[in-house]
């Protein structure tokens, strides 16, 4: 149950989370990688059950599990001739399982599912710190990956470094999950990159429209379902998420009528 008193404290770290994980979820639906942002929310489980285990902290272990995974995802979108996203479809779903098996039975609902009231003062401002720095670094790679989603010519003839910009994006991908599974769960974080991006990409007819709306709408998302969830003491990861999805369904409704102007000025 969460606190009255603490209410706006878990807002305010649901906002910073909600917006950088909309904003890297809004290159991650233009690079069609969603299953992979899905997928790596699923290995964050082991990584919490194996910290558990031995009494270090869950975001901690969360975080081990998925920069590894990450290196993995990289090398072998790098290197693989094999379709990776089947590969790595197999590999996160047997890693959600093991995470299953392994974690205590207490732990693991607020696992899957988020357990926003446990967050203290401490581990949410190191949340809006990372949260914050993650955003800075998106924004200064920003063109750089949007040149690789139009063209991975134009990165080759420009020079840039594509594969250390792609290895830097999913960092900062798995560094936000291992933030978020805290709050809606290893089975619901992958949502909550994904929804407010594609929710934005219904109404924008231009790319500064686009990755300014992911950002608002990962803040409402997560706002809006941490307000309701300690209001009515439901589970946190279900209403952000659900949260996304009023969001989204209310912008394709509007996107068959309408678009927003080029322009953000």
């Amino acid at each position: 149950m969460i606190i009255y008193g603490n209410i706006l404290f878990l807002i305010l770290i649901g906002t910073f989370v909600g917006a950088s994980a909309g904003y890297l979820g809004s290159f991650m639906v233009l690079k069609r990688m969603s299953l992979v942002g899905d997928a790596l929310t699923h290995v964050a489980l082991p990584g919490l059950a194996i910290a558990l285990a031995l009494n270090y902290p869950p975001m901690l272990g969360a975080f081990l599990a998925l920069l590894i995974a990450v290196v993995g995802v990289w090398y072998l979108e790098e290197t693989s001739n094999v379709y990776p996203e089947a590969l790595i479809g197999v590999f996160f779903t047997a890693s959600l399982a093991l995470g299953i098996l392994i974690t205590p039975e207490p732990e693991l609902l607020e696992a899957l599912f988020g357990s926003i009231e446990k967050v203290g003062l401490t581990e949410g401002i190191v949340a809006i710190i990372i949260s914050v720095i993650t955003i800075i670094i998106t924004f200064l790679i920003s063109k750089r990956l949007l040149t690789g989603v139009i063209s991975k010519d134009l990165l080759v003839s420009a020079k840039l470094p594509d594969r250390l910009i792609n290895l830097i994006y999913l960092l900062l991908v798995g560094t936000i999950v291992a933030l978020g599974v805290r709050f809606v769960g290893t089975l619901l974080m992958g949502a909550l990159v994904i929804i407010p991006a594609a929710a934005a990409k219904n109404i924008s007819s231009s790319f500064r429209w686009y990755s300014l709306l992911s950002i608002i709408f990962g803040v409402i998302s997560a706002a809006l379902g941490t307000t309701i969830s300690g209001l009515y003491h439901l589970p946190s990861g279900p209403i952000v998420v659900l949260s996304g999805v009023l969001l989204f369904a209310l912008t394709y409704i509007i996107g068959k009528f309408t678009k927003l102007p080029e322009n953000v000025d």
